[in-house]
């Protein structure tokens, strides 16, 4: 190999690297694009504007627990009880536009107390892992328990249907165009705003070094506290989305969700070990795992393997982006 054939390699491994720091989310992008063609081979309606508008519909829930899941691993936790808190928003919203009638003003009431309810389950969390300093995962491993059993008691058995405005509103057009955009719209806007406040910065600053961190005089221990915050937050923001696409309440829901949504946040770039993360490549991550799950349909899967081949995809698309990415940046 000459001289100049090794700069011309230096110099498009040095390019590659600084694309990726500056998009971590490339190898998840390229990953999607290359789970939709597959999708497109096994099933070309697959790839139509109502199968995909479809598709976001079914995991904008996915999305949001993924991305509330990235804001605590920006810090360096993990939050294993997002899935409880979700599905305890789930029936509680539910009960409560039921118990208020079904209409317009009960399901803004019950949403405005869904996110209520979101925020005081992350805020939970917060206390217990960084004020009285309980290991991340042992301590939402017991709160998501707790959820789970106030979720039983608000609803002991699934299936209580929501008002039907709710779930036609979710699954219905505006203005021409499919609600469900208008949800990634608003989301859209609101990650950006979240992008322009400190707090961002602080978590990922927590999340590098926690001890440098507070000795620039950050005040860690809430930063972490407003991380669990926004992860109860759009936790509810992603029980809306579920309760919508379902249009029914179930307090065991959110249980698989959880570790889907810790999967998303690693097959989208971000480090579990914090201070590195983007909540682009979570949502990428989320429509891989939701790519994949229709991978396996549309291959003909017999139902009693489905788990089993999804589980090793989704483990092969991890390895692929995480070796990808690594490789990469080396």
């Amino acid at each position: 190999m000459t001289p100049t054939t090794t700069e011309t390699l230096s110099s498009h491994a040095g390019g590659l690297k600084l694309w990726l720091e500056r998009y971590p989310f490339l190898p998840a992008l390229i990953i999607v694009v290359a789970l939709l063609a597959l999708n497109g081979a096994f099933s070309p309606n697959s790839l139509g504007y109502r199968s995909l508008t479809g598709l976001l519909s079914t995991y904008m829930a996915l999305i949001m627990l993924a991305i509330a899941q990235t804001y605590v691993v920006s810090a360096g936790d993990i939050d294993l009880s997002a899935g409880a808190t979700l599905s305890l928003v789930n029936v509680a919203i539910v009960v409560l536009m039921e118990k208020w009638g079904g209409g317009a003003g009960a399901v803004v009431g019950a949403m405005l107390l869904g996110v209520l309810l979101g925020l005081v389950c992350g805020v939970i969390n917060g206390i217990v892992v960084a004020a009285l300093r309980l290991q991340a995962i042992v301590a939402t491993f017991a709160t998501s328990i707790f959820f789970t059993g106030v979720a039983l008691y608000v609803m002991p058995v699934a299936g209580t249907p929501a008002p039907a405005l709710f779930w036609r509103t979710y699954g219905g057009r505006l203005l021409g165009l499919p609600f469900v955009f208008y949800v990634l719209a608003a989301l859209a806007l609101l990650l950006f705003l979240l992008s322009r406040t400190r707090l961002v910065t602080q978590l990922l600053a927590v999340g590098d070094d926690q001890q440098a961190a507070y000795q620039t005089g950050l005040p860690v221990v809430l930063i972490r506290i407003k991380g669990y915050a926004l992860c109860g937050l759009f936790s509810a923001l992603a029980a809306f989305c579920l309760t919508g696409d379902t249009a029914s309440g179930d307090p065991l829901v959110g249980g698989k969700m959880t570790l889907y949504s810790v999967a998303a946040v690693v097959l989208g770039g971000s480090a579990l070990a914090g201070g590195w993360t983007t909540v682009v490549g979570s949502l990428l991550g989320a429509l891989t795992i939701g790519l994949v799950n229709s991978l396996v349909f549309f291959m003909g899967t017999p139902s009693e393997w489905q788990n089993f081949v999804q589980g090793l995809a989704i483990l092969f698309v991890l390895m692929a982006g995480v070796l990808a990415g690594r490789r990469a940046r080396a």
